[in-house]
Formats: C-alpha cells, sequence, structure tokens
C-alpha cells in the first residue's frame, strides 16, 4: 500500500507550492480534485484536455517530485432533478474520465448521485425507509427510471476510455454502503467500484472490516480514504446518530469527522488496512481532512505520523507473504 493525500485540503496552495509540500511530508501519491464539490484549484480540466503540453507539465510536475496520482475526483451528482445541475455534474464527469485516460489515470472517484422522488421534483430525495409504503415505490422508480440507465451507460463510457469509476458511499445518495454499491455494480458493470471511506461507514454503524470483507469478493474496492468518525456518547445515547445539525456545532452533535486516530484507535485502523491487504488491496489509502477540531496543516501531519507505520508495516507483511 502507499500514503497519499487528497489535495483538496490544500486548495489555497499553488500546484507545485502544494506538490513540495506534501512530498516532504512523505506522502507516495497525489488525489486530485478536478470540478464538482472538491473544486478544481489544481487541475484546470479544460486546459489539460486541450493541450498535450499543459499535460506532460502536469505530470512531470508530480512525477519529478517522487509522486504518483492515485485518482481524479469529481464528486457532484449527475441524477439530480435540476436539469442545469445535472448537466454541468454530467459534464464534468465525463471530462475527468477524458482527462484521466489521457493522464493515465486508471481511477475516477465521485458520488452515485440521488434523482427526486418524480419527473417534477427541484431537489434530490433520498429514502432510508420502507413504510409508508410510497417510499418504496419512489426508491424503485428512482433506481428503475434514474440510476441503472445513467450508471450503465457511464459504466460504457468509463470503459471505453479504459477508465474505472469509484463511487464513494456516502449517505444521501443512492449509493451509500456496501449492499447499494454491489447492487449498482451488478445492475450496471464491473468498471463501476466503490471509494471506501470508512469515515461514513462508521457514522452509521457499520464496521469497515466487515465492509471490506463483503466487498473485496466482487473485485470492486478500487480505491480507499483515510477519515475518521468521533462519537459524542451522549448524544447518540438520548438521540441516535441520524443527524442534520451543521458540523460546526460540535457540542451538539451525535458525531463529527475527525482526523484518523482521534475517532477509532491505531488497533481499529491497523485491523481495517490488514483486511484490504488480505484482501488483495494494493492500492493508496488517500488522506482525507475534515476535521473541524483541527486546522489543515494539523490535520494533515497528524494524519501522516498515524498512517505511515501502518502502511510501512503492510508493506513489509506483502514482502514477507511473497
Amino acid at each position: 500500500m502507499k500514503l497519499g493525500i487528497f489535495t483538496v485540503l490544500f486548495s489555497q496552495m499553488p500546484f507545485e507550492e502544494m506538490l513540495d509540500h506534501v512530498a516532504a511530508a512523505g506522502v507516495d501519491a497525489v488525489e486530485i480534485g478536478t470540478g464538482g464539490y472538491p473544486g478544481n484549484a489544481h487541475c484546470d480540466r479544460e486546459a489539460l484536455l486541450a493541450s498535450a503540453e499543459k499535460r506532460a507539465a502536469f505530470l512531470n510536475a508530480i512525477t519529478s517530485r517522487g509522486l504518483e496520482i492515485s485518482a481524479l475526483s469529481c464528486h457532484n451528482n449527475p441524477l439530480h432533478p435540476n436539469a442545469a445541475v445535472r448537466q454541468k455534474a454530467d459534464q464534468e464527469l465525463r471530462e475527468t474520465i477524458r482527462l484521466a485516460a489521457e493522464l493515465g489515470v486508471k481511477t475516477v472517484v465521485t458520488f452515485s448521485g440521488c434523482p427526486g422522488e418524480s419527473e417534477h421534483s427541484e431537489n434530490p430525495v433520498w429514502v432510508t425507509c420502507p413504510w409508508p409504503e410510497e417510499y418504496s415505490r419512489v426508491l424503485e422508480w428512482q433506481w428503475r427510471e434514474k440510476v441503472i440507465p445513467y450508471w450503465t451507460e457511464m459504466n460504457r463510457f468509463a470503459a471505453d476510455h479504459g477508465v474505472r469509476i469509484a463511487i464513494e458511499a456516502h449517505p444521501g445518495f443512492v449509493v451509500y454502503n456496501g449492499e447499494t454499491m454491489l447492487r449498482l455494480r451488478e445492475a450496471c458493470g464491473e468498471q463501476l467500484g466503490i471509494n471506501f471511506d470508512p469515515s461514513h461507514m462508521f457514522w452509521q454503524g457499520i464496521d469497515p472490516v466487515e465492509a471490506v470483507h463483503a466487498l473485496a469478493p466482487h473485485g470492486c474496492i478500487f480505491h480507499v480514504h483515510a477519515k475518521d468518525t468521533g462519537f459524542n456518547k451522549h448524544n447518540v445515547a438520548r438521540d441516535g446518530v441520524l443527524d442534520t445539525k451543521p458540523y460546526r456545532e460540535e457540542l451538539k452533535r451525535a458525531w463529527i469527522f475527525r482526523t484518523v486516530g482521534y475517532g477509532h484507535d491505531q488497533q481499529t485502523w491497523a485491523d481495517l488496512l490488514s483486511a484490504l491487504q488480505m484482501n488483495g488491496y494494493d492500492g493508496v489509502v488517500s488522506i482525507e481532512h475534515e476535521d473541524s477540531l483541527m486546522s489543515i496543516e494539523e490535520g494533515f501531519q497528524k494524519a501522516v505520523a498515524f498512517l505511515r507505520p501502518l502502511v510501512i508495516r503492510e508493506k513489509l507483511q506483502q514482502m514477507w507473504w511473497a
């Protein structure tokens, strides 16, 4: 395995300054935002698509520092019921896939998206329970009319470009856990897999190790994020984990995203990395920082310090087992 960083964390830095900074910290790979929610501070998608010379310079800036690109990331909602939002998301995703092919990057990370409840919706509608019965009917309609047709086409588009799509399972979208990921893959094609983010698993009460063992036999763990979740046990005991309060209201929330090691201990993360390695994952573990209790730099450096020994251990295990 290799240690990476989702560079949206350092969007305020110029591209090459950011590369110098993360390389000096000891990471091996960069995951770069190309549009959508992460923005494109370090990647002018249109300019790179238009110029082989700019693509070569872009790649050289990365490889000359001993880094590689783990993925291009364009998180958005290509199923949005608003046509303008949907079309923009689709265009950004297709252009990101085309750019990945030109750069020799095999993985694009995105969300599955979420449609509305009918052709007349203005906003996405995420169904979380089967009753009253109209919820089940809405969910069936969403998958039949929107989800499967769109992702079947995108599976073909990605295959035509030699790129695979790593869907980040996230509540609020139609793919939010291993079960829904496998449903999408089975219905639409094998270019679709998961961007495995343990923080979203912890949040829902899922054991990430069990999720790895369930997903791995299908060969669909394409990329991995490193982000943790911390729980306020008092708020959870009173109100459970369904929480719509703003993330900045840390004292009132049931849970918040944390830097790795600040939600779950080293053994939990060691078990997760071991499960990934035993099941054949030899890719990048990409640090994602969304910890509202730490500065950007503090969260980044602490995540590297926490994960680097674990990643090195997994490398040594691979060498020994080989």
